[in-house]
């Protein structure tokens, strides 16, 4: 069933869990993480990032994911990950997403607040959710982190109608080993200041007991995979070209990819999600 950011988040903090979000790139691993969630009887973000959208329009996108969605017997959100603009925004609520993140963490406080209030307006109309960003995560090996200042997630969470909030404590994007420092006593003060689900970003590189404890004991809500997935992805096809060297078969080659993200993605909503 198809859902929005709002409908799975709250559940997950009043249940004391968190929600996957995975960054898929097509039909197989979007299958693959559906098939998982639907094993785990777990609600699952289906995320859609730059890369993704620069590569495919959001039609087409939404032409593949939406079916998927809508038949699947858990709620599944799809959702639109860092936005800068108000016009990519506006395609994404016509095109059928049901949340989009608008990034604003590298503007000044009151500028974010004011076009993430501008959104939230479009986005609400239409029942598509709006996440927002305070304290820019960074990437690995790229641009620093700046992290999030209590004074400015506090006037963001009254003021910007947002229904997530994503924050800066050490997360960075794109790391390949799970080497993330998680300033968990900074995600208390933040908790002190709102109440409004959390989001941790760049998700991959937060060790798994790190992800349980803020699943677990916090209000992090959200947890963004992508590169963990990517990386399974890529070495499966690898292998399985080397195994089957005079197959041209594109089926038979991808395949297997399928199946090795669903194992990888069960073990991770397992991880945060619900207990069963």
């Amino acid at each position: 069933m198809i859902s929005n950011l709002k409908d799975i988040l709250i559940p997950a903090q009043d249940g004391g869990y968190a929600v996957a979000c995975f960054n898929v790139f097509g039909y197989e691993d979007a299958l693959a993480v559906v098939e998982a969630a639907e094993v785990r009887n777990a609600s699952v973000i289906l995320s859609i990032n730059l890369d993704m959208r620069q590569f495919m329009t959001m039609e087409q996108i939404i032409g593949m994911l939406r079916p998927m969605a809508e038949k699947a017997k858990i709620p599944v959100c799809l959702h639109l990950d860092h936005t800068y603009e108000m016009d990519i925004v506006k395609q994404a609520v016509d095109s059928g997403f049901t949340s989009v993140m608008f990034d604003g963490s590298r503007l000044p406080i009151k500028q974010n607040i004011k076009l993430t209030s501008a959104i939230v307006k479009i986005a609400h109309k239409a029942n598509v959710s709006v996440e927002g960003e305070i304290g820019f995560v960074g990437y690995n090996k790229g641009k620093m982190s700046i992290g999030t200042k209590i004074e400015e997630v506090e006037l963001f969470a009254k003021e910007s109608g947002a229904d997530a909030i994503a924050i800066s404590v050490g997360n960075q994007h794109l790391q390949t080993k799970k080497i993330a420092k998680i300033d968990i006593s900074k995600i208390r003060a933040i908790e002190n200041v709102t109440s409004s689900p959390l989001v941790l970003h760049g998700g991959s590189g937060i060790p798994a007991n790190i992800r349980k404890k803020l699943a677990r004991n916090h209000n992090i809500a959200k947890f963004n995979i992508g590169t963990e997935l990517r990386m399974l992805f890529g070495n499966t096809i690898r292998k399985n070209i080397l195994i089957n060297k005079r197959s041209y078969d594109r089926i038979e080659l991808l395949k297997p990819t399928i199946k090795e993200t669903k194992k990888l993605t069960k073990k991770i909503i397992s991880n945060i999600g619900p207990l069963v």
